[in-house]
């Protein structure tokens, strides 16, 4: 059974105490906080013959069938491929098994994440299932980024934010998670992660100290003019664009924090603080503005999958970063 992490069991309780269901929940929240292993508890909940309390049983006809992976009335719709989109083909089948009578003689459950992913003619596809879904039927979709989901989307479920937890409570679980790191190293992964816990395992899993040590080590190069933006931006090529993207996104936004508070405590992680500072000293604030406006357009359009040349964005990136101490 899919597990709920200790900052959920208030929402839990919430949510699988309900004596009658919506037929459709929006769950969502940062990425990395366990929304879809909610998701999936509430989904093995509502097909359960014989629930205890506010679980599933875990041993009836449907719990077994569900966790074998055929339950034939349970419908997990996510993208083909990691990080492209959920096509429009996709939700036709899943408005096909939408209106089908439930096999089992109890409800039917779809899980869709994320559901963000949907383009628009796949989101269009899906309103008229979340508008009138067939016979008793929940519709549990996940979100890491609702602001990207249209309106008439959200409007036909019930909207559920999923709480981030404190530090605190995201350290403790990451002393068990991560026992191999020191405390300071889990620190510094749940900031990387934006204080997600199960983002800062995945970023752990991925090397992303490695990968954050190879691209400070670059940038200061870059100012100091020992390598060029054409050689940093191949030279990083197995690091996940998005993770670039936001790495100079919270520079750029700790640079202008400087500016305006001049407050040491603020500069961000220690590998970057020095850095950080010097850009702010030596930079003007029209042109932090300006590369921080650039970085959020490009972040966006890496969200959203368009096609980008990797190595040419990088390269616009680098040349406007390397040029922020010389324009005041």
């Amino acid at each position: 059974m899919a597990e709920v992490f200790p900052w959920q069991e208030g929402l839990w309780q919430q949510l699988a105490g309900r004596t009658q269901h919506a037929h459709a929940y929006l769950l969502h929240g940062a990425a990395g906080i366990g929304k879809r292993a909610l998701a999936e508890r509430l989904m093995a909940r509502l097909l359960c013959q014989r629930p205890q309390g506010l679980d599933a049983c875990g041993h009836c006809k449907s719990c077994l069938l569900l966790q074998a992976g055929s339950h034939p009335d349970n419908y997990v719709l996510e993208p083909e491929e990691a990080d492209k989109a959920i096509k429009v083909d996709q939700v036709r089948e899943l408005v096909g098994f939408v209106v089908q009578t439930a096999q089992l003689g109890g409800r039917k459950v779809v899980l869709i994440e994320p559901v963000e992913s949907m383009n628009i003619n796949a989101s269009n596809a899906l309103l008229k299932s979340l508008e009138e879904p067939s016979g008793d039927t929940v519709l549990l979709l996940v979100s890491h980024q609702p602001s990207r989901l249209l309106p008439t989307i959200k409007s036909r479920c019930v909207q559920q934010a999923c709480p981030l937890p404190s530090e605190a409570m995201s350290l403790q679980w990451l002393s068990q998670a991560l026992p191999e790191c020191s405390q300071e190293e889990r620190v510094e992964l749940l900031t990387l992660a934006a204080g997600s816990p199960l983002a800062a395992v995945s970023l752990q899993a991925q090397g992303v100290r490695d990968q954050r040590a190879l691209v400070v080590e670059g940038v200061k190069k870059l100012l100091k003019q020992q390598q060029s933006p054409t050689q940093l931006a191949e030279s990083w090529s197995a690091i996940p664009l998005l993770l670039l993207f936001d790495w100079f996104c919270d520079w750029s936004s700790l640079i202008l924090r400087y500016q305006l508070t001049q407050d040491e405590d603020g500069l961000g992680l220690q590998d970057m603080r020095k850095v950080v500072q010097y850009l702010a000293q030596k930079s003007g604030q029209a042109n932090v503005l300006n590369i921080q406006d650039w970085i959020l357009a490009q972040r966006q359009k890496v969200l959203s999958k368009a096609n980008l040349n990797r190595v040419l964005l990088l390269e616009a990136l680098l040349v406007q970063w390397a040029a922020l101490p010389t324009q005041r």
